[in-house]
Protein backbone atom coordinates (compact mmCIF):
# COMPACT_ATOMS: atom_id res chain seq x y z
CA UNK A 1 0.00 0.00 0.00
CA UNK A 2 1.59 3.35 -0.98
CA UNK A 3 0.89 6.87 0.25
CA UNK A 4 -2.42 8.73 -0.60
CA UNK A 5 -0.89 10.39 -3.80
CA UNK A 6 0.00 6.93 -5.08
CA UNK A 7 3.86 7.22 -4.83
CA UNK A 8 6.33 6.07 -2.50
CA UNK A 9 7.47 8.09 -0.17
CA UNK A 10 11.08 8.29 2.06
CA UNK A 11 11.47 8.19 5.59
CA UNK A 12 14.15 8.69 7.73
CA UNK A 13 13.36 7.32 11.73
CA UNK A 14 15.90 8.05 13.92
CA UNK A 15 16.12 7.01 17.72
CA UNK A 16 18.83 7.24 20.43
CA UNK A 17 20.54 4.12 20.82
CA UNK A 18 18.80 2.34 23.39
CA UNK A 19 16.58 -0.88 23.02
CA UNK A 20 13.69 0.41 24.79
CA UNK A 21 14.04 3.52 21.89
CA UNK A 22 14.90 1.56 19.17
CA UNK A 23 12.29 -1.19 19.22
CA UNK A 24 9.04 0.85 19.62
CA UNK A 25 10.54 2.60 15.88
CA UNK A 26 11.57 -0.81 14.76
CA UNK A 27 7.88 -1.73 14.92
CA UNK A 28 7.10 1.44 12.83
CA UNK A 29 9.52 0.94 10.13
CA UNK A 30 7.91 -2.53 9.57
CA UNK A 31 4.72 -0.60 9.01
CA UNK A 32 6.17 1.81 6.84
CA UNK A 33 7.99 -0.73 4.77
CA UNK A 34 4.91 -2.90 4.56
CA UNK A 35 2.63 -0.09 3.05
CA UNK A 36 5.61 0.13 1.05
CA UNK A 37 7.66 2.98 1.87
CA UNK A 38 11.72 3.36 1.83
CA UNK A 39 12.99 3.83 5.07
CA UNK A 40 16.74 4.83 6.62
CA UNK A 41 16.94 4.29 10.30
CA UNK A 42 19.52 6.46 12.18
CA UNK A 43 21.04 5.20 15.58
CA UNK A 44 23.69 3.48 16.57
CA UNK A 45 25.21 0.24 14.84
CA UNK A 46 24.37 -2.43 17.51
CA UNK A 47 21.05 -2.42 16.30
CA UNK A 48 22.02 -3.22 12.31
CA UNK A 49 20.90 -6.55 12.64
CA UNK A 50 16.89 -5.90 14.16
CA UNK A 51 17.15 -3.06 11.83
CA UNK A 52 17.56 -4.74 8.62
CA UNK A 53 15.55 -7.19 9.79
CA UNK A 54 12.09 -4.82 9.64
CA UNK A 55 13.33 -3.51 6.35
CA UNK A 56 15.24 -0.40 6.31
CA UNK A 57 18.73 0.39 5.95
CA UNK A 58 20.75 1.52 9.00
CA UNK A 59 22.40 4.83 8.96
CA UNK A 60 24.99 4.42 11.89
CA UNK A 61 26.49 6.91 14.19
CA UNK A 62 29.26 7.92 12.79
CA UNK A 63 30.30 11.47 13.46
CA UNK A 64 28.29 10.91 16.69
CA UNK A 65 29.65 9.37 19.55
CA UNK A 66 28.22 5.80 19.47
CA UNK A 67 27.61 3.90 22.80
CA UNK A 68 26.99 1.09 24.45
CA UNK A 69 23.92 1.21 26.39
CA UNK A 70 25.38 -1.51 29.24
CA UNK A 71 28.24 0.81 30.04
CA UNK A 72 27.29 4.41 29.70
CA UNK A 73 30.20 5.81 31.71
CA UNK A 74 33.02 4.39 29.38
CA UNK A 75 31.37 6.96 27.15
CA UNK A 76 30.04 9.62 29.06
CA UNK A 77 32.72 9.71 32.45
CA UNK A 78 30.79 12.26 34.27
CA UNK A 79 27.78 9.06 34.43
CA UNK A 80 29.94 7.29 36.55
CA UNK A 81 28.60 6.18 40.18
CA UNK A 82 25.56 8.92 39.75
CA UNK A 83 21.80 8.17 40.34
CA UNK A 84 19.08 9.80 41.23
CA UNK A 85 18.73 13.34 39.92
CA UNK A 86 21.85 13.96 39.07
CA UNK A 87 22.01 11.30 36.83
CA UNK A 88 19.03 12.35 35.15
CA UNK A 89 20.48 16.01 34.27
CA UNK A 90 23.94 14.60 33.27
CA UNK A 91 21.99 12.33 30.62
CA UNK A 92 20.03 15.27 29.49
CA UNK A 93 23.15 17.26 29.08
CA UNK A 94 26.05 14.39 27.90
CA UNK A 95 23.73 11.91 26.18
CA UNK A 96 20.74 14.23 24.88
CA UNK A 97 22.03 17.56 23.86
CA UNK A 98 26.22 17.61 23.84
CA UNK A 99 25.70 14.40 21.18
CA UNK A 100 23.44 16.77 19.51
CA UNK A 101 25.55 18.70 16.90
CA UNK A 102 27.77 15.50 15.69
CA UNK A 103 23.72 13.94 14.79
CA UNK A 104 23.12 16.87 12.79
CA UNK A 105 26.66 16.36 10.82
CA UNK A 106 25.53 13.12 10.07
CA UNK A 107 22.06 13.45 9.50
CA UNK A 108 23.39 16.21 7.17
CA UNK A 109 25.25 13.85 5.19
CA UNK A 110 23.01 11.14 4.71
CA UNK A 111 20.39 14.04 3.61
CA UNK A 112 22.72 15.23 0.62
CA UNK A 113 23.31 11.76 -0.23
CA UNK A 114 19.58 11.08 -0.86
CA UNK A 115 16.97 13.38 1.34
CA UNK A 116 13.91 12.39 2.31
CA UNK A 117 9.91 13.35 2.93
CA UNK A 118 9.78 13.46 6.81
CA UNK A 119 12.18 12.51 9.36
CA UNK A 120 10.37 10.71 12.57
CA UNK A 121 12.48 10.43 15.52
CA UNK A 122 11.55 9.82 19.29
CA UNK A 123 11.55 12.16 21.71
CA UNK A 124 14.82 12.00 22.93
CA UNK A 125 16.70 13.06 19.56
CA UNK A 126 17.73 16.47 19.75
CA UNK A 127 19.76 16.12 16.84
CA UNK A 128 17.05 14.84 14.65
CA UNK A 129 15.06 17.96 16.02
CA UNK A 130 17.88 20.49 15.19
CA UNK A 131 18.17 19.04 11.87
CA UNK A 132 14.72 19.25 10.68
CA UNK A 133 15.32 22.88 12.33
CA UNK A 134 17.41 23.67 10.25
CA UNK A 135 16.77 22.19 6.82
CA UNK A 136 13.12 22.45 6.97
CA UNK A 137 12.40 18.86 6.98
CA UNK A 138 8.84 17.83 8.10
CA UNK A 139 9.13 15.94 11.56
CA UNK A 140 7.06 13.62 13.68
CA UNK A 141 7.94 12.72 17.14
CA UNK A 142 7.10 9.45 18.23
CA UNK A 143 7.03 9.65 22.06
CA UNK A 144 8.81 6.08 23.70
CA UNK A 145 8.57 7.38 27.12
CA UNK A 146 6.08 8.82 29.45
CA UNK A 147 4.32 11.86 27.56
CA UNK A 148 6.00 14.96 28.81
CA UNK A 149 4.04 18.19 27.75
CA UNK A 150 3.01 21.13 29.98
CA UNK A 151 -0.18 21.04 30.81
CA UNK A 152 -2.57 23.42 33.15
CA UNK A 153 -3.62 20.05 34.86
CA UNK A 154 -2.39 18.32 37.31
CA UNK A 155 1.95 18.40 38.67
CA UNK A 156 4.66 18.69 35.87
CA UNK A 157 5.58 15.70 34.61
CA UNK A 158 8.42 13.60 35.45
CA UNK A 159 8.06 14.10 39.05
CA UNK A 160 6.60 11.26 40.12
CA UNK A 161 3.09 12.31 41.75
CA UNK A 162 0.11 11.71 40.91
CA UNK A 163 -2.74 14.37 40.35
CA UNK A 164 -4.04 15.97 43.77
CA UNK A 165 -7.34 15.05 44.65
CA UNK A 166 -8.00 18.21 47.46
CA UNK A 167 -7.59 21.48 47.21
CA UNK A 168 -4.35 21.26 49.46
CA UNK A 169 -2.66 18.60 46.87
CA UNK A 170 -4.21 20.53 44.12
CA UNK A 171 -2.42 23.92 45.14
CA UNK A 172 0.60 21.98 45.52
CA UNK A 173 0.39 20.78 41.71
CA UNK A 174 -0.32 24.62 40.63
CA UNK A 175 2.87 26.08 42.66
CA UNK A 176 5.03 23.14 41.18
CA UNK A 177 3.84 23.72 37.79
CA UNK A 178 5.12 27.36 38.85
CA UNK A 179 8.70 26.51 39.83
CA UNK A 180 8.96 23.87 37.11
CA UNK A 181 10.49 25.96 34.34
CA UNK A 182 13.02 26.98 36.76
CA UNK A 183 14.52 23.30 37.24
CA UNK A 184 15.20 22.86 33.80
CA UNK A 185 17.14 26.26 33.60
CA UNK A 186 20.69 24.47 33.66
CA UNK A 187 19.93 22.93 30.43
CA UNK A 188 19.31 25.99 28.82
CA UNK A 189 22.39 27.22 28.02
CA UNK A 190 23.95 23.59 26.79
CA UNK A 191 20.54 24.07 23.96
CA UNK A 192 21.96 27.39 22.97
CA UNK A 193 25.28 25.83 22.54
CA UNK A 194 24.16 22.83 20.79
CA UNK A 195 21.83 25.07 18.25
CA UNK A 196 24.80 27.27 17.42
CA UNK A 197 27.08 24.79 17.18
CA UNK A 198 24.13 23.98 13.53
CA UNK A 199 23.81 27.38 12.90
CA UNK A 200 20.61 27.74 14.23
CA UNK A 201 19.60 31.12 15.88
CA UNK A 202 19.38 31.68 19.45
CA UNK A 203 15.91 30.92 21.01
CA UNK A 204 15.71 30.09 24.72
CA UNK A 205 13.75 26.98 23.61
CA UNK A 206 13.19 24.66 26.77
CA UNK A 207 14.09 20.93 26.11
CA UNK A 208 10.37 20.00 25.66
CA UNK A 209 10.05 22.88 23.12
CA UNK A 210 13.07 20.93 20.96
CA UNK A 211 12.40 17.73 20.97
CA UNK A 212 8.50 17.54 20.44
CA UNK A 213 7.53 18.60 17.10
CA UNK A 214 4.95 21.50 16.42
CA UNK A 215 3.47 19.56 13.75
CA UNK A 216 2.91 15.89 14.80
CA UNK A 217 2.85 13.72 18.19
CA UNK A 218 2.16 9.96 17.91
CA UNK A 219 2.62 8.84 21.72
CA UNK A 220 2.74 5.32 23.40
CA UNK A 221 0.20 4.73 26.00
CA UNK A 222 -2.92 5.86 26.06
CA UNK A 223 -4.48 9.09 27.80
CA UNK A 224 -5.19 7.18 30.83
CA UNK A 225 -1.69 6.90 31.56
CA UNK A 226 -1.17 10.74 30.88
CA UNK A 227 -3.52 11.11 34.08
CA UNK A 228 -6.50 11.68 31.60
CA UNK A 229 -5.18 15.13 31.06
CA UNK A 230 -7.82 17.30 29.02
CA UNK A 231 -5.35 20.12 27.39
CA UNK A 232 -3.63 17.87 24.68
CA UNK A 233 -2.69 19.50 21.26
CA UNK A 234 -5.19 18.42 18.22
CA UNK A 235 -2.12 17.25 16.98
CA UNK A 236 -1.19 14.36 19.18
CA UNK A 237 -2.25 10.59 19.00
CA UNK A 238 -2.02 7.83 21.45
CA UNK A 239 -0.86 4.95 19.47
CA UNK A 240 -1.40 2.83 22.14
CA UNK A 241 1.59 -0.64 21.75
CA UNK A 242 4.09 -0.28 19.24
CA UNK A 243 5.37 -4.39 19.67
CA UNK A 244 8.11 -5.83 17.04
CA UNK A 245 5.74 -8.75 14.95
CA UNK A 246 6.87 -12.42 16.79
CA UNK A 247 9.49 -13.93 15.82
CA UNK A 248 11.52 -17.21 16.05
CA UNK A 249 13.57 -16.40 19.34
CA UNK A 250 14.67 -19.53 20.55
CA UNK A 251 13.14 -20.30 24.12
CA UNK A 252 15.59 -21.15 27.02
CA UNK A 253 15.84 -24.50 27.34
CA UNK A 254 13.85 -24.36 31.20
CA UNK A 255 10.72 -22.88 29.18
CA UNK A 256 8.91 -25.93 29.73
CA UNK A 257 8.87 -24.85 33.60
CA UNK A 258 6.30 -22.66 32.96
CA UNK A 259 3.28 -25.01 32.15
CA UNK A 260 1.19 -25.11 34.93
CA UNK A 261 2.67 -22.58 37.02
CA UNK A 262 1.66 -19.54 38.80
CA UNK A 263 5.21 -16.95 37.29
CA UNK A 264 6.20 -13.71 38.30
CA UNK A 265 8.43 -11.95 36.08
CA UNK A 266 11.11 -9.88 37.09
CA UNK A 267 13.15 -7.14 35.12
CA UNK A 268 15.01 -4.27 35.87
CA UNK A 269 14.95 -3.37 32.17
CA UNK A 270 18.41 -2.59 30.31
CA UNK A 271 19.82 0.09 32.18
CA UNK A 272 20.62 0.51 35.80
CA UNK A 273 20.93 -3.20 35.98
CA UNK A 274 23.02 -3.65 38.84
CA UNK A 275 20.57 -6.57 39.76
CA UNK A 276 21.29 -5.88 43.88
CA UNK A 277 18.85 -3.27 43.28
CA UNK A 278 15.85 -4.76 42.65
CA UNK A 279 16.38 -8.57 40.96
CA UNK A 280 18.23 -9.70 44.43
CA UNK A 281 15.01 -8.82 46.80
CA UNK A 282 12.72 -9.96 44.61
CA UNK A 283 13.82 -13.49 44.60
CA UNK A 284 13.96 -13.28 48.12
CA UNK A 285 10.78 -12.10 48.98
CA UNK A 286 9.93 -15.18 46.64
CA UNK A 287 11.71 -17.47 47.10
CA UNK A 288 9.84 -20.26 49.72
CA UNK A 289 6.19 -19.41 47.43
CA UNK A 290 4.61 -21.36 45.37
CA UNK A 291 5.99 -19.99 41.80
CA UNK A 292 8.22 -19.65 39.34
CA UNK A 293 9.91 -16.52 38.98
CA UNK A 294 11.46 -15.88 35.55
CA UNK A 295 14.57 -13.37 35.56
CA UNK A 296 15.82 -11.07 32.67
CA UNK A 297 18.84 -9.81 33.85
CA UNK A 298 18.87 -7.10 31.07
CA UNK A 299 21.90 -7.83 29.01
CA UNK A 300 21.93 -10.63 25.80
CA UNK A 301 23.44 -13.61 26.65
CA UNK A 302 23.64 -12.58 30.70
CA UNK A 303 22.09 -15.62 31.49
CA UNK A 304 23.07 -15.98 35.34
CA UNK A 305 23.23 -13.53 38.23
CA UNK A 306 26.17 -12.79 40.78
CA UNK A 307 24.19 -14.40 43.83
CA UNK A 308 22.94 -17.79 44.42
CA UNK A 309 19.36 -18.29 42.81
CA UNK A 310 16.15 -20.13 44.53
CA UNK A 311 15.27 -23.13 43.24
CA UNK A 312 12.01 -22.12 41.91
CA UNK A 313 13.84 -19.01 39.57
CA UNK A 314 15.05 -19.40 36.13
CA UNK A 315 17.38 -17.07 34.46
CA UNK A 316 17.73 -15.15 31.10
CA UNK A 317 19.77 -11.98 29.46
CA UNK A 318 16.59 -11.25 27.48
CA UNK A 319 12.97 -13.13 27.45
CA UNK A 320 10.74 -13.32 24.27
CA UNK A 321 7.57 -11.32 25.45
CA UNK A 322 5.69 -12.09 22.80
CA UNK A 323 6.05 -16.07 24.45
CA UNK A 324 6.33 -15.22 27.78
CA UNK A 325 3.51 -12.57 29.40
CA UNK A 326 0.56 -14.60 27.97
CA UNK A 327 1.86 -17.34 30.89
CA UNK A 328 2.84 -14.20 33.44
CA UNK A 329 0.76 -13.74 36.46
CA UNK A 330 2.81 -10.74 37.91
CA UNK A 331 5.28 -8.27 37.04
CA UNK A 332 8.02 -6.86 39.58
CA UNK A 333 9.77 -4.42 37.38
CA UNK A 334 12.17 -0.88 37.62
CA UNK A 335 9.27 0.49 35.52
CA UNK A 336 11.01 0.64 32.05
CA UNK A 337 7.98 2.55 29.90
CA UNK A 338 8.44 -0.29 26.92
CA UNK A 339 8.04 -3.14 29.02
CA UNK A 340 5.53 -1.97 31.31
CA UNK A 341 3.13 -0.63 28.31
CA UNK A 342 3.97 -4.50 27.21
CA UNK A 343 2.93 -6.11 30.52
CA UNK A 344 -0.19 -3.80 30.35
CA UNK A 345 -1.32 -4.86 27.04
CA UNK A 346 -1.89 -8.20 28.49
CA UNK A 347 -3.73 -7.10 31.40
CA UNK A 348 -0.54 -8.10 33.94
CA UNK A 349 -0.72 -6.30 37.34
CA UNK A 350 2.67 -4.73 38.06
CA UNK A 351 4.58 -4.05 41.11
CA UNK A 352 7.40 -0.92 40.14
CA UNK A 353 10.61 -0.40 42.07
CA UNK A 354 10.98 3.09 40.23
CA UNK A 355 14.44 4.86 41.19
CA UNK A 356 15.41 7.18 38.49
CA UNK A 357 14.72 9.06 35.36
CA UNK A 358 11.69 8.33 34.43
CA UNK A 359 10.94 5.28 36.34
CA UNK A 360 9.46 7.45 39.22
CA UNK A 361 6.50 8.75 36.86
CA UNK A 362 5.65 5.75 35.45
CA UNK A 363 5.15 3.97 38.47
CA UNK A 364 3.16 7.16 39.76
CA UNK A 365 0.96 6.79 36.26
CA UNK A 366 0.60 2.92 36.75
CA UNK A 367 -0.37 3.26 40.76
CA UNK A 368 -3.24 6.05 39.62
CA UNK A 369 -5.10 3.86 37.37
CA UNK A 370 -4.87 1.14 40.17
CA UNK A 371 -3.24 -1.48 37.64
CA UNK A 372 0.03 -1.90 40.15
CA UNK A 373 1.82 -1.35 42.91
CA UNK A 374 4.25 1.99 43.44
CA UNK A 375 7.08 1.05 45.71
CA UNK A 376 8.40 4.54 46.06
CA UNK A 377 12.11 3.27 45.88
CA UNK A 378 14.51 2.11 43.31
CA UNK A 379 15.94 -0.36 45.89
CA UNK A 380 13.32 -2.04 47.50
CA UNK A 381 13.77 -4.69 50.66
CA UNK A 382 12.49 -7.76 50.27
CA UNK A 383 9.66 -7.64 52.74
CA UNK A 384 7.99 -4.37 50.47
CA UNK A 385 8.21 -6.61 47.48
CA UNK A 386 6.92 -9.08 48.97
CA UNK A 387 3.99 -6.86 50.46
CA UNK A 388 3.79 -5.78 47.16
CA UNK A 389 3.36 -9.23 45.11
CA UNK A 390 1.15 -9.93 47.53
CA UNK A 391 -1.57 -6.65 46.65
CA UNK A 392 -0.80 -6.73 43.33
CA UNK A 393 -1.16 -11.21 43.35
CA UNK A 394 -4.43 -10.93 44.97
CA UNK A 395 -6.39 -7.83 44.92
CA UNK A 396 -9.32 -8.85 41.96
CA UNK A 397 -9.55 -5.21 41.38
CA UNK A 398 -6.12 -4.45 40.34
CA UNK A 399 -6.08 -6.85 37.87
CA UNK A 400 -9.09 -6.02 36.37
CA UNK A 401 -7.58 -2.45 36.10
CA UNK A 402 -4.77 -3.83 34.24
CA UNK A 403 -6.80 -5.43 32.10
CA UNK A 404 -8.85 -2.56 31.62
CA UNK A 405 -6.35 -0.74 30.43
CA UNK A 406 -4.83 -3.45 28.33
CA UNK A 407 -7.71 -3.21 26.04
CA UNK A 408 -7.76 0.49 25.53
CA UNK A 409 -3.84 0.20 24.26
CA UNK A 410 -5.16 -2.69 22.19
CA UNK A 411 -7.55 -0.96 20.55
CA UNK A 412 -5.26 2.27 19.26
CA UNK A 413 -3.86 0.54 16.36
CA UNK A 414 -0.39 0.38 17.37
CA UNK A 415 2.10 0.48 14.53
CA UNK A 416 0.02 0.27 11.79
CA UNK A 417 -2.11 3.00 12.66
CA UNK A 418 1.03 5.25 13.59
CA UNK A 419 2.76 3.98 10.00
CA UNK A 420 -0.63 5.51 8.56
CA UNK A 421 -1.01 8.89 10.56
CA UNK A 422 2.78 9.11 9.43
CA UNK A 423 1.94 8.33 5.88
CA UNK A 424 -0.94 10.86 6.32
CA UNK A 425 1.54 13.54 7.36
CA UNK A 426 3.84 13.03 4.91
CA UNK A 427 1.66 13.61 2.02
CA UNK A 428 0.11 16.79 3.84
CA UNK A 429 3.31 18.15 3.99
CA UNK A 430 4.08 17.95 0.15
Amino acid sequence: MLRHDGRMARFLLAAMPFTGHVTPLRAVTQALVARGHDVRFYTGEAFRGGIEASGAALVPWRAAPDFDENDLSATFPRLRGKKGLRQVFINLQDLWIDTAPAQVADLQAEWDREPWDAIVADDTSVGAALFADRSGCPRVTVAVVPLHLTSSQGPPSGMGLAPGRNPLTRGRDAALRGIAPLAMRPLTRPLMRARAAVGLPAAPLTLEQTVISPQRVLATGSPALDFARTDRPAHLDFVGLLTIAASASPLPPWWDDLYGRTVVHVTQGTQNIDPSDLIRPALEALADRDVLVVVSTGVRGRDGLPFPVPANARVAGMVPYDALLPRVDVVITNGGWGGTLAALGHGIPLVIAGGDLDKPEIAARVAWIGAGVDLRTGTPTAEQVARGYERASTDPAMRAAAERIGVDLRSRGGAPRAAELIEEFAAAAR
